[in-house]
């Protein structure tokens, strides 16, 4: 949607409501519903404040320490949202109303350089220096219950009921099921201006999953968490819940399997095609760095228990063609060929996954790194190093990353070391079931 097509729609009274929308560090949508005539006369040329608290809170929105941009000896003052119009859009799932992306910067019109989103466009912009862009896909997984999201809250998410009851991987029967969800989803993402190519049926039960058309990477991550947002929220309008969760059980994980290739600025061919050694170092970049910016891939205590042998989630640092025990699965060729990074859980925060995985080939090719031969047969028994197993690991590794913070500047690096942090307190602090099953009458 343009600007003045949300100027004719406001003026025959079809549009009512704005919704200007930051992403967080966890990805989700926060912001303010504005009314659309407010949204036309001030915030399109002025934008709107917003608490710069919302880049430092745990995921509860409880105000946490540690944090240089935010405290309360600072005030817990503004920042300013700027909306980006490029992302206009509907929003069909509510009546009368729009929804467009800010990027955030400060009074004096610096950036906020912690913000997700500036953390890829400058990213991006190393890129453009080399006359290169991005192109990115991400494909989501979730679970679905026949549960509302109050009644799972209300059974303290215990014998929730799954909407199908056995494994339905590609299966057209089972993923019938649940077709009125999933189709609705599907239509009204269109709706909002996405691409969709598909949905399918996925292992765990009830778990599905919807793809969407490859798009240049700010424009994907953006589709991202619109979409994680949208299902959301038209799975509470339809008396169900759907979760994005990494590890739900000890069954199949929820991942968000990350497809990536490099274009060249003018005429947008695809860059791996034209240049093998070109995609040999963006490859050998994501094996050199991988285990130091798994903490930007996997961003909670959870993310880390998708990694387990046999899976389907990764468990070693390696490439292969088309093998998808890798954590790197190259797939086609041509204008086609692109690097799969399958780290990630359905949790991960699309602009910072793919920011690291930017640096990282730029790491590659800067450094003319040589790609090692592609991993044939089982990832999961070879020799190959392993990704860190639990978020500590992680955080030590990104901690001590030069690579990190000659990408994205000390500032970014301390922020999001205090975000795990902040993880792991709370998770240290909590009581889980596991420990009342095992030592309520026992021990």
């Amino acid at each position: 949607m343009t600007l003045d097509e949300l100027k004719k729609a406001v003026a025959e009274g079809t549009v009512d409501t704005v919704l200007l929308a930051i992403a967080d560090m966890e990805g989700r949508l926060q912001g303010k519903r504005l009314t659309a005539t407010h949204f036309l006369d001030e915030v399109v040329e002025h934008g709107a404040e917003g608490c710069n608290y919302l880049l430092a809170v745990d995921v509860d929105m409880e105000t946490v320490g540690g944090y240089a941009m935010a405290s309360w000896e600072k005030g817990y003052g503004d920042f300013e949202m700027v909306p980006d119009l490029d992302t206009l859009r509907p929003v069909p799932w509510h009546e009368g109303t729009v929804m467009l992306l800010a990027d955030l910067q400060w009074e004096d019109g610096s950036e906020v350089v912690a913000s997700p989103r500036q953390i890829l466009r400058r990213q991006l912009a190393r890129l453009g220096e080399r006359g290169l862009i991005a192109n990115a896909g991400t494909e989501l997984e979730f679970i679905v219950f026949n549960d509302s999201y109050e009644e799972a809250w209300k059974k303290g998410f215990h014998k929730l009921e799954p909407a199908n009851l056995y494994n339905i991987d590609y299966s057209l029967l089972g993923s019938a099921r649940v077709e009125p969800l999933i189709r609705r989803i599907r239509n009204q993402m269109v709706a909002t201006g996405l691409t969709v190519e598909n949905s399918k049926g996925e292992c765990n039960l009830g778990q599905h999953e919807i793809n969407f058309r490859y798009d240049e990477a700010l424009a994907s991550a953006d589709g991202h968490v619109i979409y994680k947002n949208g299902a959301k929220e038209i799975a509470a309008q339809e008396e169900m819940a759907i979760t994005f969760i990494a590890k739900y059980n000890e069954a199949e994980g929820n991942s968000c399997h990350i497809h990536c290739s490099l274009a060249h600025e003018k005429g947008g061919s695809n860059a791996f095609g034209a240049d093998q050694s070109l995609f040999d170092r963006f490859v050998a970049g994501q094996i050199a760095a991988m285990r130091e910016l798994t903490l930007l891939y996997a961003p909670h205590i959870n993310s880390y228990k998708r990694f387990t042998e046999g899976s389907f989630a990764p468990t070693a640092v390696a490439w292969g063609h088309d093998n998808r025990t890798c954590s790197l699965r190259a797939v086609g060729h041509g204008e086609a060929l692109r690097i799969e990074n399958r780290l990630s859980g359905a949790d991960v925060n699309p602009y910072l996954a793919i920011a690291a995985m930017i640096a990282a080939g730029l790491h590659g090719i800067d450094n003319e790194l040589a790609l090692e031969p592609p991993l044939e047969g089982n990832a999961y028994t070879s020799g190959a190093p392993r990704v860190p197993s639990n978020i500590y690991d992680a955080r030590d590794l990104f901690a001590s990353s030069e690579l990190a913070k000659e990408c994205f500047g000390q500032e970014v690096v301390d922020h999001y070391l205090n975000r795990a942090q902040v993880e792991i307190n709370a998770f240290e602090a909590a009581v889980t079931d596991w420990e009342l099953f095992r030592g309520f009458e026992r021990l």
